[in-house]
């Protein structure tokens, strides 16, 4: 986080009104379409801003050219990185028209998809999933509902058994969750509760769970949806959620703790999410010594996903500097097949295209009636549209096997994106193998190979 203060407004760089809202631009300026100050922008400033693209007739024209034109480029960008290698003999000469190969072996960028108990002892659908994600997150078989349905009753028996799966696969898995704001989610014995009782019962849950789990879960998604529920905050006091970040971050200092919430990338019509709210929530929580280190946005898009108004979001929580998850991404069953395939295709190029996007999960857990709105398969394990939509960005987000040959300098180049490879190089009767793991960077990454 370097030296940036959390009482400042972390809007943008523009001078700025007690409010802060951005009084560096003129009217006309802030609310130009070719040159938007997004991280300026409240939510209704944003919609503002689309609206009067559309109203001028240059909404197609920003879409196409510099959303979705521009998107497959950003992500060329941002994703990947130029190698040369450089090949040379014992003696320190260059090697000219030696043999290159190259092959990646795994992907750096995260994205998976939910799971649900029904993945154990299902060999198709542990085939289908490893064959995809690099990453999980557990549906509901870690929340507290199902792992204490009575108190004092504790069963993991689930949760353990998926993370065997996951962890024998080297998935990475995300924590999900330790509590929930919703009363309706929250175990009914646990509503009953008040007082040194309740907070008996949450100090149990965090510390039981995140003892069992200790550097497991990259990530422990803490207190779900606390901008539309307050559950605990009613029952415990206003810190109720600064208390529960502490304890969790005691349990458990490798994972980093997330806040999680619904409609703040798919709308603006929620006033209890805007990414206003989202914010101040946040840097309330990290004025009061939480150690709150990602943004977690679900992502389930009950309408058409608006690219401008994510875009927007996305810059105004960028200056946060913190990471920013895709946690629980799916498009409403109401829409059919087709057009779910449509807009999720929009929605996880946006996402990656993102610099401080670090990784997108699917909500798709499949289970024998289907799946909560989405499902990228049938039960067969034969794609959807949606499920050929991601096969295919699978495909377009990793390198191709390539190779040639050394030029007159030795050398050999390749633009990859970033990940983990496999470098063969062979010259005359001479051969050698080594592994390269390409991180980001902005400057050309060079690999010196002796044969």
């Amino acid at each position: 986080m370097g030296s940036r203060s959390w009482s400042q407004v972390p809007h943008c760089s523009h001078s700025q009104s007690s409010n802060g809202r951005c009084i560096g631009k003129t009217a006309s300026e802030k609310y130009s379409v070719a040159a938007p100050c997004y991280s300026c922008l409240s939510c209704a400033d944003m919609m503002d801003l689309i609206n009067v693209a559309i109203l001028s007739q240059s909404f197609s024209s920003y879409h196409s050219i510099e959303i979705s034109n521009s998107i497959g480029a950003l992500s060329g960008q941002r994703r990947k990185r130029v190698v040369t290698i450089h090949v040379s003999d014992t003696q320190g000469n260059r090697v000219v028209g030696a043999s290159v190969s190259v092959q990646q072996l795994a992907k750096d960028f995260p994205l998976g998809s939910a799971i649900a108990s029904t993945i154990l002892g299902n060999s198709p659908y542990q085939a289908w999933f490893l064959k995809r994600f690099n990453a999980a997150v557990f549906e509901n078989e870690l929340k507290w509902y199902t792992t204490e349905p009575q108190p004092g009753k504790l069963n993991y028996t689930l949760a353990d058994r998926m993370l065997e799966f996951v962890r024998a696969n080297k998935v990475v898995v995300r924590g999900h969750n330790i509590f929930w704001e919703n009363p309706s989610v929250t175990p009914s014995w646990v509503r009953n509760l008040t007082g040194d009782d309740l907070r008996s019962a949450v100090k149990s849950r965090i510390k039981g769970l995140m003892s069992r789990y200790r550097g497991e879960f990259v990530h422990w998604d803490v207190n779900n949806e606390m901008l539309h529920f307050d559950f605990y905050e009613q029952r415990l006091g206003p810190n109720a959620s600064l208390e529960f970040f502490d304890t969790a971050q005691q349990a458990d200092p490798l994972a980093t703790l997330f806040m999680n919430e619904f409609n703040v990338l798919e709308t603006c019509a929620d006033a209890s999410s805007t990414v206003d709210s989202y914010i101040s929530k946040l840097r309330e929580l990290k004025e009061g010594g939480a150690v709150l280190e990602g943004i977690g946005l679900e992502g389930h898009f009950f309408t058409q996903p608006n690219l401008p108004l994510m875009r927007a979001v996305l810059d105004k929580l960028a200056t946060l500097d913190l990471p920013i998850w895709l946690t629980e991404v799916d498009i409403n069953h109401m829409f059919d097949h087709q057009t779910q395939a449509i807009y999720l295709e929009e929605v996880l190029r946006e996402g990656f295209s993102y610099p401080s996007v670090n990784g997108i999960m699917l909500w798709t857990a499949l289970h024998p009636y289907g799946c909560y709105e989405m499902c990228l398969t049938d039960g067969d394990f034969h794609n959807l549209p949606s499920g050929d939509v991601v096969d295919g960005l699978l495909q377009e987000w990793e390198t191709k096997e390539t190779g040639g040959v050394t030029d007159d300098h030795g050398l050999y180049s390749f633009d990859g994106f970033l990940g983990e490879y496999m470098v063969s190089v062979s010259y005359a009767n001479k051969s050698t193998e080594t592994t390269l793991s390409l991180d980001k960077g902005d400057e050309t990454k060079h690999l010196n190979i002796q044969l």
